[in-house]
């Protein structure tokens, strides 16, 4: 079952790619536009190396079909997410992609904290489902249909009504909690930490890939003309976040629930874009998820194996790992280094495209503001670094990896370092 995954989603991508430069627009609904095709190419890479960090997890699971089944699903709602026309086809994608992972976060039945984090994830996005879909009610008694095509001619041809403006501050708020961005950030770093650790990476980057993907494709197509109505709201919420998931970031002790919180705050970077929308906030979007999530797997994958071998997910549970096991030492410092957006990590690239972008349409306070709470990350970063070559109290034995684990850290860290390194080959694309 595990290769027939693999080999299904390696198909997958071939097919996906030849799209590219060829679209298509399905069931009138479906636009499989060149920013789809690389979204949808980039959802399934990280899927794929996803799978391989997972591999072990799953193993020990007798509901592995079950598991394997749920996010296949997933990933179906992710593409549609980024490739959806219709306001109705974005509903159907956000709630397959939702009600997957909801089940997913709770699929540690056996731990009180998996419960919690399933119960607690569900609640809190059905919620988010009802601003969602009032917005879309509000948006469809104004403009008369669902197709973004229509609703944008419709919004660029009158004068903004409150209906309208109310149906867009809703849809914003039904997205910003899939994405994470403060004040609606609350349920991500309890459900990170709670979930099993590979869900937690699979919520950390295919779906803060595909959240993120279908907000800036709404609202870069239907509501760009009404930019100046909900920007400003989206500038004090990215604030809230760099500086609420960079601050709690510092605070915390265990490694888990420090990169929930710092995957909080790069929400808020990625948020930038939306901001500050131009012709290029595409491609720093896609380059930013991408080689986040890129990273994200890498660092999660050595917390799942150093946190299974000791029995903890502390900073401190890393001391003297430098010495005893170079790859993942080696593989977390590039990690984390990129995370942290140190050059000539890909992570570095990310944030200075997003903040070009930025200061380019003139925000430059958000951007000054964004350096200052990256300084504060870099902070938290650090200590992981430091632990890692920390002599620890007791003599450390090498930490067994399997093969699939230490090609996908190999693959991941090389990724990272060459796309520092030549970040063309991911922006050439979009």
């Amino acid at each position: 079952m595990f290769p027939l995954i693999l080999i299904g989603l390696a198909t997958a991508f071939v097919f996906t790619a030849m799209e590219y430069n060829h679209p298509q627009v399905y069931f009138g609904m479906m636009n499989f536009d060149n920013y789809a095709v690389v979204f949808s190419c980039a959802i399934l890479i990280i899927a794929f190396l996803w799978f391989m960090m997972a591999k072990n997890y799953f193993l020990q699971e007798t509901s592995v079909t079950d598991h394997f089944a749920l996010i296949i699903f997933s990933l179906v709602g992710a593409v549609v997410m980024v490739s959806f026309s219709n306001l109705t086809m974005l509903f159907l994608g956000i709630e397959i992609l939702s009600v997957s992972v909801y089940v997913l976060a709770a699929s540690d039945k056996a731990n009180v904290l998996s419960n919690e984090s399933g119960f607690k994830y569900f609640l809190m996005g059905s919620f988010a489902t009802g601003f969602l879909l009032f917005g879309i009610t509000l948006i469809y008694g104004v403009t008369g249909s669902f197709d973004l095509a229509t609703i944008q001619q419709h919004l660029s041809g009158n004068s903004e009504t409150g209906l309208a403006l109310a149906g867009i501050l809703l849809l914003l708020v039904g997205l910003s909690f899939k994405s994470s961005l403060a004040p609606f950030h609350f349920w991500a770093p309890d459900v990170y930490e709670g979930a099993p650790t590979t869900i937690t990476t699979y919520m950390a980057t295919v779906v803060k890939t595909a959240a993120f993907a279908a907000f800036f494709r709404l609202f870069s197509t239907c509501f760009a003309g009404l930019a100046g109505h909900w920007t400003d709201v989206l500038w004090w919420m990215v604030v809230l976040t760099l500086f609420v998931g960079n601050i709690s970031a510092v605070r915390q002790k265990s490694l888990k629930r420090m990169l929930a919180y710092s995957s909080v705050a790069h929400a808020g970077y990625i948020a930038i874009a939306i901001v500050s929308m131009s012709s290029v906030s595409a491609s720093a979007i896609f380059f930013y998820t991408f080689t986040y999530s890129i990273s994200s797997i890498s660092a999660f994958t050595i917390l799942f194996i150093v946190s299974r071998h000791k029995g903890s997910k502390d900073i401190l549970a890393f001391q003297g790992i430098g010495k005893a096991n170079p790859l993942l030492s080696f593989a977390m410092t590039v990690a984390v280094l990129s995370l942290a957006g140190i050059p000539p990590t890909a992570g570095f690239f990310a944030k200075y495209y997003i903040f070009l972008n930025a200061i380019n349409n003139g925000n430059i306070l958000l951007v000054l503001i964004a350096v200052i709470a990256a300084l504060i990350g870099i902070y938290y970063y650090f200590r992981v670094i430091i632990a890692m070559y920390t002599k620890p109290e007791q003599q450390l034995v090498p930490i067994p990896t399997n093969l699939l684990q230490r090609i996908a850290l190999v693959v991941t860290t090389i990724l990272t370092l060459l796309f520092g390194l030549f970040p063309n080959l991911v922006l050439m694309w979009m």
